[in-house]
């Protein structure tokens, strides 16, 4: 049992690291590899964001529920992923 535990815990872990490099690589193109840049001159700068306020805008991009002028486009970008995908996201950004 224990050893079933440990590889479920790893297996989440390396799920989340893996799902990190996928949307970091993807977001970069709009939102600069550091994501320091207002992407296309309009969005708020995410490494300023908080984890909380990341989580909200993109779970928000999901639902139709966040954002202005762009939310079509992250609505796209976000709805294949889950909640907690997202929060898990969320916490390898910002600060």
């Amino acid at each position: 049992m224990k050893k079933l535990v440990i590889a479920s815990v790893a297996a989440i872990a390396l799920a989340s690291t893996a799902f990190a490099g996928v949307n970091k690589a993807a977001c970069s193109g709009c939102h600069g590899g550091d994501f320091g840049k207002k992407a296309l001159g309009k969005s708020k700068v995410v490494k300023d964001m908080t984890h909380a306020e990341i989580a909200t805008a993109l779970k928000g991009y999901k639902a139709g529920t966040y954002g202005g002028p762009m939310k079509g486009v992250m609505k796209g970008q976000v709805a294949k992923y889950s909640d907690a995908d997202l929060d898990a996201f969320a916490q390898t950004i910002g600060k």
